[in-house]
């Protein structure tokens, strides 16, 4: 039976895909034999495949272009290169199988799924592996590994890409814990950012976030950053960090969720009228100048990385009416900076944020 086995995946593999081998997670040789000649199987005898990725992340944001570094090379030396396959995968939040990104034989590359046509091995000088990834997008952040194959012999490596961005919590307007697994996940889409992992919320806490509700994150966990211990937050007791509820169901449980955003792609601005606007008159407000209603997520990004300063509250694109505070001052909220919010009124008039693309 295992000979059978063996010998249909052997066929397989001369079929060919797109002008490549058959595809099965790996690109493997069309001859695969044991005498070690340049052209199947190798025998290293004592030679290594050596595949060397940076120890520390390599940090970029949304819409600029990025290069995974990845080098291989054998050690000693061969006198010859050598026919080898390539490929790039990223890993998930929640440790399910790899999401394959491209994979390359000789000249030849196919990228998979978003990453089609963004996608290309940048070639510079023998032994380079690295990828190029182009107009980075909110979930491009997150563990990529660096695969070298050799016939059956393969050495690989992880690359850490980080994105600069925010995390932000957010409460649907419906209320405090109503959100399972999924319905999370689209609404972080739906206010210009993606679910945030728990490296982002982490290094957020470190940097002062302190939130008292708990909120999905990427791996399906649920979770909370405090800085200063309270009594209806884990109790005075527990020292500051983040407190999780570990693993949930992504269907059944409900919770709020905590979003990531990044760069804009645009400009988000206090829309200078004097009147007042309902939300559907906000929402053609910003239209008639020739911009949208901003959203959550992109009032945050301002905020952090525009430094978008404004004391007159206005209505954003998911029915809440907020304003962002750079420099605290007296009749602009507490004394920190933040996003000041008003929560989603059912009635009464504010002033309106737009978003306007580059």
């Amino acid at each position: 039976m295992l000979l059978f086995l063996v010998a249909g995946i052997l066929l397989q593999t001369d079929s060919g895909l797109g002008g490549l081998p058959f595809y099965n997670g790996f690109y493997y040789n069309h001859v695969m034999n044991d005498r070690g000649d340049g052209n199947g199987e190798i025998h290293f005898n004592g030679i290594k495949l050596v595949v060397e990725t940076p120890g520390d992340p390599t940090f970029s944001h949304r819409g600029t272009n990025v290069t995974l570094s990845c080098q291989y090379h054998y050690d000693p030396p061969l006198d010859k290169p050598r026919k080898i396959r390539i490929k790039w995968s990223k890993l998930r939040e929640d440790s399910t199988k790899d999401r394959d990104v491209l994979v390359a034989a000789g000249l030849k590359h196919r990228s998979f799924g978003d990453f089609s046509g963004r996608t290309h091995l940048q070639r510079d000088s023998p032994g380079d592996a690295s990828l190029v990834i182009r107009d980075l997008r909110l979930d491009d952040g997150g563990k990529y590994r660096c695969e070298v194959i050799d016939g059956l012999e393969d050495e690989s490596g992880i690359v850490d890409l980080e994105l600069r961005g925010i995390v932000f919590p957010y409460q649907p307007p419906h209320g405090r814990y109503m959100l399972n697994f999924h319905e999370a996940e689209k609404t972080c889409e739906e206010q210009d950012a993606v679910i945030a992992s728990f490296e982002q919320l982490f290094k957020s806490w470190e940097e002062g976030l302190d939130w008292c509700n708990a909120g999905w994150l990427a791996d399906g966990t649920v979770q909370y950053p405090i800085t200063v211990s309270r009594t209806p937050c884990g109790g005075r007791a527990m020292a500051p960090g983040i407190r999780s509820y570990g693993e949930r169901h992504k269907n059944l449980h409900r919770f709020d969720v905590f979003c990531f955003s990044s760069y804009l792609k645009g400009e988000v601005y206090y829309l200078p009228r004097a009147q007042k606007f309902t939300l559907e008159e906000a929402k053609q407000a910003c239209q008639d100048d020739k911009a949208e209603i901003a959203k959550v997520g992109q009032l945050y990004s301002a905020w952090e990385f525009h430094k978008l300063d404004r004391c007159d509250a206005g209505w954003l694109a998911d029915g809440s009416v907020r304003y962002p505070i750079v420099s605290p001052r007296p009749k602009c909220g507490p004394p920190e900076p933040g996003i000041r919010s008003f929560g989603f009124p059912k009635h009464g008039k504010f002033g309106a944020y737009c978003y306007k693309r580059n």
